[in-house]
Formats: structure tokens, sequence, C-alpha cells
């Protein structure tokens, strides 16, 4: 069952690492729309490409508020967090219950 164990922590430090880099994306996705960014450069256009379908959705059933503050990049960022805290917590507790 070790094996099985083994799997399931890496597989939680998999997923773990790569909500981090999510989250990251998201925060300069949401630095770099403070500035007015050239929307040719490839850099801009990865990051739009990469959060948008989630930004996009959140927006969709999230009002604005106070003069058109788009508060979906901060709902994403909690939602990263709570599945860092919950799922990835979990996939470690029970590797440790099994191993």
């Amino acid at each position: 069952m070790f094996v099985f164990s083994n799997l399931m922590i890496a597989i939680a430090r998999i997923l773990d690492i790569g909500l981090s880099l999510y989250m990251y994306v998201v925060i300069a996705r949401a630095i770099l729309s403070w500035v007015n960014p050239d929307p040719y450069n490839p850099i801009v256009r990865f990051l739009n490409c990469v959060t948008e379908p989630v930004l996009f959705r959140i927006r969709k059933r999230l009002p604005l508020f106070w003069g058109g503050i788009d508060f979906s990049p901060i709902l994403v960022i909690l939602v990263i967090i709570f599945i860092q805290a919950f799922v990835v917590q979990s996939l470690v507790q029970m590797a440790a219950r099994i191993g």
C-alpha cells in the first residue's frame, strides 16, 4: 500500500504546485490590468489566454461593485486557496493514513 500512498502524495504535490503557479498567473494578470499593456505582447496574450476562460465564467455571475471594480481575480485566488487547504491537505492526510 505504500506505493498508492506515495502516488497520492505525488499527486497532491503536483496539484499544489499547479494551483500555486496558476494563482501567480492570476495575480500577474490583475496587476497588468492596472496599467495599459500592449495587447500584442506575447506575455500579455499568454496571460489573457490562460486566465480569461476562468475569469469570464466568474464575471458572468458576479456583479460589478463600486464603479466597475472586477473582483473575479480575488474570487479565483480564494477558490485556489480553498482547494489547496481542503483537497490537497485531504490527499496528504489520506496518504499518511494508508502508508
